[in-house]
């Protein structure tokens, strides 16, 4: 990158950047034939220079969908710098950059679920781009799998109230990761009975096995977790047959709407 692009981008200068542009009116076209680069609206993001950003924004909005070295987007670094407004800014612009699949395949969405909801930030994400709640990272994991993993329980909250309201709320609640897993069974290997109870009272399938057979009752024993087996256990019916086991899943079936995914809390 020019040295005088980058100092213009750092230090949110505008007049500077059209300065640059005056002399050479493809300064900014060059960006577009790298696919991994360190764009001027990167750096504007990363330093949290908005109206610089907005302005390289509105001259080349293809760079909010470029990935740097890093893997990552100016979205991915405006949530990782906790800066709510620049991200608010960015997906005014575009409310598809949620969605913006980063390195292993994270999208802003699932990375505020691994660092934190940024005071109602994970709320706006979900009601600007209601869908971004079903994608999944290269390893298979939704959002719900990645708040579990990294004990976020605010994030896991929001995004059960959210799913509760779609028609999708089964497949998306009970979808297994690499090895199976699904955000149930975190919960249970990683000793978070209350995430536990959350994600039972959004349908999430008790009976669901891991590549290795195992269903989140039966993680929750190996770890020898008491409260998750207490709360599995207070909802977890046997599989008497398979006859039953067919009836129930019929029944699931019947009752997989947004009206019925929303159930009372359990305690």
């Amino acid at each position: 990158m020019d040295n005088i692009l980058e100092r213009a981008a750092r230090a949110g200068n505008i007049s500077e950047l059209y300065t640059l542009i005056e002399r050479d009116g493809n300064v900014l076209k060059r960006f577009d034939e790298v696919e991994f680069v360190n764009t001027p609206l990167h750096i504007a993001v990363d330093e949290g220079c908005i109206e610089f950003a907005m302005e390289i924004m509105s001259l080349k909005p293809s760079f909010a969908r470029k990935l740097n070295h890093q893997g990552l987007s100016p979205i991915h670094l405006a949530v990782e710098k906790g800066n709510q407004e620049m991200a608010l800014r960015l997906i005014e612009t575009d409310n598809d950059l949620v969605r913006v699949r980063g390195k292993n395949g994270v999208t802003p969405l699932h990375y505020i679920c691994e660092v934190g909801t940024h005071d109602g930030l994970l709320d706006t994400f979900l009601k600007t781009c209601p869908d971004s709640i079903r994608d999944v990272t290269t390893a298979n994991c939704t959002a719900l799998h990645i708040a579990t993993e990294n004990n976020r329980l605010d994030a896991l909250q929001v995004l059960t109230r959210t799913l509760r309201k779609k028609d999708y709320c089964w497949e998306v609640v009970n979808r297994k990761d690499k090895n199976g897993n699904t955000a149930l069974h975190i919960a249970a290997r990683n000793y978070q009975p209350e995430m536990v109870k959350v994600l039972l009272n959004c349908r999430a399938n008790k009976h669901a096995t891991n590549q290795h057979g195992l269903t989140a009752l039966d993680v929750a024993q190996n770890r020898n977790s008491r409260e998750s087996i207490t709360v599995l256990r207070g909802c977890f019916i046997p599989r008497v047959s398979n006859f039953n086991h067919k009836l129930e899943k019929q029944i699931d079936n019947y009752f997989r709407t947004p009206s019925n995914c929303n159930l009372p809390s359990q305690s």
